[in-house]
């Protein structure tokens, strides 16, 4: 067997695991290894039944089109044989041993050589002190109570505490994200601008249509389909945002690509919903749902995240107040979303609490000017306070297809 081709730029990928044995008999079709791609992680399964001979061993860079492993068409699958139901295995005969008589000498108490009395050790202990790096000034050398309080820890001097480690390869995808990211901070000229969204509005749309719609459509209404919204609004009025930069030349897009970063089992996934600004609240729904599912059950492909002309990323899923997320190369943008907290704010004069959420606009500044930055998220925020006008033509019940 020869390694397949995951996708057009990648030219090798890495053994992330064997999920079989040298010398197993394997059936057509089962999955064999999981390699490892700069952009995702993928099953191998096997050409043929028969017995297999591995030519790879895990951690492996292994070409595209290199032989990785054999498989012996021509052996017999090997039989299973079962024990008859009426044999019985004779128990093994344990020998008698006579229990050995030991005679322990009583052990003597002592506080000589360095030992701390009770009060001393227990200081010691809140110190975090190793005894053994004291000297006592007791007799014969007994660590005292003031030898303990008077004792001041080393600097690098052990605790006792575990100092342990281990190191494990990364992955060829973990690798390639981190050279992606260090990337993305070296070659543009990154800013992030922030604002606060008052997801009053959304907040009720939700409550009032949520189960009507999942009941309907089969997918829950979650905030992503209003941010996507909004973002391709913000796209069409501020087309920079949706521009990349190829050498000497901006490429500019008609058409909006969303990335949106999900965090999978072998790290962070990035599918794309594609032509988003033709989708409907349902269909982005649906969608994300699709892509979230096939990025955490590892069945995502190459594909499905390749290009992309602006991201979405939500850290508030983690818990996240506020933070500055770094461009997806090579956009232009990307857009992060962060937990929804009960805030005081003012509204005509009074003061009232409201589920607030932060966002931040991370950008190049290489083609993206500061007015176009900021004007792009004000323009996501009045979208997301006053979904029912602008992202929903005053109709919620025809936008969302009940």
């Amino acid at each position: 067997m020869k390694v397949p081709s995951p996708g057009e730029s990648i030219k090798e990928v890495e053994i992330a695991e064997w999920l079989v044995s040298d010398g197993d008999y394997v059936e057509k079709d089962q999955a064999i290894a999981e390699v490892d791609s700069d952009k995702a992680t993928l099953e191998l399964p096997a050409e043929e039944s028969g017995i297999i001979t591995l030519k790879a061993e895990v951690g492996d860079a292994v070409a595209v089109g290199a032989v990785v492993c054999l498989i012996d068409t021509d052996a017999a699958k090997p039989s299973v044989t079962k024990e008859a139901p009426n044999e019985k295995k004779e128990a093994p005969k344990e020998e008698k041993k006579e229990p050995s008589k030991t005679v322990e000498e009583p052990k003597k108490v002592s506080y000589a050589s360095g030992s701390p009395s009770p009060a001393a050790k227990k200081i010691l202990d809140e110190k975090g002190i190793v005894a053994d790096t004291i000297k006592g000034s007791g007799r014969d050398g007994r660590i005292t109570k003031e030898d303990a309080v008077e004792a001041v820890p080393a600097m690098g001097t052990p605790t006792g505490g575990n100092r342990g480690e281990t190191r494990s390869k990364l992955s060829m995808l973990r690798r390639k994200v981190a050279e992606r990211l260090v990337a993305a901070k070296n070659e543009t000229a990154m800013l992030t601008t922030f604002n606060e969204v008052d997801m009053s509005a959304i907040f009720g749309l939700r409550d009032a249509y949520k189960e009507e719609f999942k009941e309907k459509h089969g997918v829950g209404l979650g905030f992503m389909s209003f941010f996507t919204k909004a973002v391709v609004r913000a796209l069409e009025m501020y087309p920079a945002v949706n521009s990349m930069i190829d050498g000497k030349e901006m490429i500019s897009y008609d058409f909006c690509d969303i990335s949106i970063a999900v965090s999978g089992p072998k790290g962070l996934m990035v599918p794309v919903i594609r032509n988003a600004e033709n989708l409907t609240f349902r269909g982005i729904e649906a969608e994300v749902k699709r892509l979230a599912i096939r990025a955490r059950e590892g069945e995502i492909t190459v594909d499905e995240m390749t290009g992309g002309t602006f991201t979405i990323t939500n850290g508030g899923v983690f818990g996240s107040m506020l933070s500055t997320p770094i461009i997806n190369p090579p956009q232009s943008a990307i857009l992060g979303m962060h937990n929804i907290v009960e805030r005081p704010v003012v509204k005509e004069g009074a003061i009232l609490v409201a589920p607030i959420m932060y966002v931040a606009l991370s950008y190049d500044h290489r083609i993206i000017d500061g007015k176009e930055s900021v004007g792009f998220l004000v323009a996501v925020k009045e979208a997301l306070e006053n979904p029912v006008e602008i992202l929903m033509g005053n109709n919620e019940k025809r936008a969302l297809e009940l």
